[in-house]
């Protein structure tokens, strides 16, 4: 007999999954020797390489969720893959992703352009959860 998760059981594997894959993400840079590779990067210090002073709405699209490379606020709350690398964001998190096994429509996320990489101002969350599912995310 085959037993069946329920949905709460699923969010709640699914949490500590994505935070394994953060953990030995993490793991693996130090390894290398490269432990700042394992945080996202922070929107400040890419616009402020890319000397990117102007801001221009481009109007709402889809974006793959892979050209979605770092975060505005959050860079030290999520690895490179946008997995979450605190406890404390478990509730936040397991909320988006019971949503997203519901099939709920969430607001689209904020995000600003720098070159071809896009950083989130809004819906960090929500890029995690579509990065760990492997789905799109709409940005507005």
């Amino acid at each position: 007999m085959i037993k069946y998760m329920s949905l709460e059981e699923q969010v709640d594997k699914e949490f500590l999954r994505a935070r394994h894959r953060a953990f030995f993400r993490r793991l693996a840079a130090r390894v290398r020797g490269l432990p700042e590779r394992g945080t996202l990067p922070a929107f400040d210090e890419a616009r402020k390489m890319m000397h990117a002073d102007n801001r221009l709405y481009l109007r709402r699209r889809v974006v793959e969720v892979s050209k979605i490379v770092g975060s505005v606020g959050r860079y030290r709350h999520f690895d490179r893959g946008f997995m979450p690398t605190k406890a404390s964001m478990a509730e936040k998190w397991k909320r988006v992703d019971r949503a997203f096994h519901r099939g709920m429509d969430l607001p689209p996320v904020r995000l600003y352009k720098l070159g071809d990489h896009y950083f989130v101002e809004d819906g960090n969350h929500r890029v995690s959860v579509a990065r760990y599912q492997g789905g799109g995310v709409d940005r507005g």
